[in-house]
């Protein structure tokens, strides 16, 4: 690209730690903000989630988490760490942060304390719960948060096995994450309408309870109440994975017309015709009957013939993949979504660039910083 990248200027300050504040900052870094990552003297502990080859402290997950930012390595106990931080908040447009409010404010470095060194600072406090509610000063982790927002119920509902069970990702803090990112930029565009920073407040548990319940909230949208909450597609026990002659396939007929060619391809062609699938609004309620008639017609033929069927007559399917293969696929190799990068310590590795593109382009992101590699760059020899 030409010219300045999208965010270029913009100084985050970053005393995020795991993935929750981590991953909003990695979003900035991404579309070219200065990202200085400031952690304790052994590093933030999600560097260690994943035995390293080389260093310790560059883990397998920190190495994509926190590419593209600075080190910087401050024990903020001691007067000289709080004192180099200070000299970073001067120079800031972004403070973010998921200290807890009363020990962001022993430690001297809560909103009022940050917006007397630096006037117009955007201070984001990456939170569990929202401080105006009995939770505010509980901790908050991924689990934590699937368990509070009813998540670890949905695979209940879909299959029968009573045991709550948790999705299997950081989707929680994924999620808040995104959410700070954009609720940042909001701010910075508000700073540069009114020359005003401002305090912003990122909950985990309520940015994933409004991820969770848009459909969710489902039958207690209304009032009274005339049906169950929890979306009934989503939760359907056979709307799931479908066997084939040497594997298993998502297929998603959602339309009207795309449910009535499915039945044709399937060779099924009276399904359609029965009463309890004759029209929408039988289909919906007999949906999963409906399933269960796919998932007795898919062994027919192999993965990659339904593959080309579909793909042929315009019905969303795709293959089921294994993370293993995922870096092999070859609509992610043909966009260059993981990348081969040369580690100034770590060496060969593999990493996953930003998902968004735009007109202007993105600058390439710099490798995942070792503890306090920017100690000297950013705040001097001693």
């Amino acid at each position: 690209m030409t010219g300045p990248r999208m965010l270029e200027g913009m100084r985050v300050v970053d005393l995020t730690s795991v993935v929750f504040g981590p991953y909003a900052t990695l979003t900035l870094a991404d579309l070219g903000a200065e990202v200085i990552k400031v952690e304790g003297p052994t590093g933030d502990q999600f560097r260690y989630a994943g035995m390293p080859v080389k260093t310790r402290g560059m883990g397998a997950c920190h190495m994509n988490l926190n590419k593209g930012k600075q080190s910087v390595a401050l024990d903020l106990k001691t007067e000289d760490g709080k004192a180099g931080l200070t000299r970073l908040l001067a120079t800031a447009d972004v403070f973010i942060h998921n200290v807890r409010g009363k020990a962001v404010e022993r430690l001297g470095f809560g909103y009022e304390a940050v917006k007397a060194i630096k006037p117009d600072i955007v201070y984001v406090h990456c939170v569990g719960f929202g401080s105006g509610g009995p939770y505010r000063d509980l901790q908050a982790y991924d689990d934590v948060i699937q368990a509070a927002t009813g998540t670890v119920g949905l695979l209940p509902r879909a299959d029968g096995n009573p045991r709550p069970r948790y999705i299997p990702s950081l989707i929680a803090d994924k999620v808040a994450g995104l959410h700070a990112a954009y609720a940042t930029l909001a701010a910075i565009v508000h700073r540069l309408r009114t020359g005003d920073g401002q305090f912003v407040e990122v909950p985990m548990f309520e940015a994933f309870s409004h991820f969770m319940m848009l459909e969710h909230l489902y039958g207690k949208t209304f009032v009274p109440q005339p049906y169950p909450a929890g979306y009934p597609r989503q939760i359907d026990a056979e709307r799931q994975p479908f066997p084939t002659a040497d594997g298993w396939i998502s297929i998603v007929p959602y339309t009207d017309q795309s449910i009535g060619l499915l039945a044709e391809l399937l060779g099924a062609p009276e399904l359609i015709e029965e009463p309890r699938f004759a029209d929408p609004l039988s289909r919906m309620q007999n949906m999963t009957a409906f399933y269960a008639e796919i998932a007795r017609r898919t062994p027919a033929k192999t993965t990659q013939e339904w593959c080309r069927i579909f793909a042929e007559n315009q019905i969303p399917a795709m293959p089921i993949r294994d993370f293993e293969d995922l870096v092999d696929d070859p609509h992610l190799q043909a966009v260059d979504f993981f990348q081969h990068r040369q580690h100034p310590t770590e060496g060969e590795y593999l990493r996953t660039r930003a998902p968004v593109s735009f007109s202007v382009g993105l600058d390439e992101p710099g490798p995942a910083p070792t503890i306090g590699e920017h100690n000297d760059a950013l705040l001097g020899k001693g």
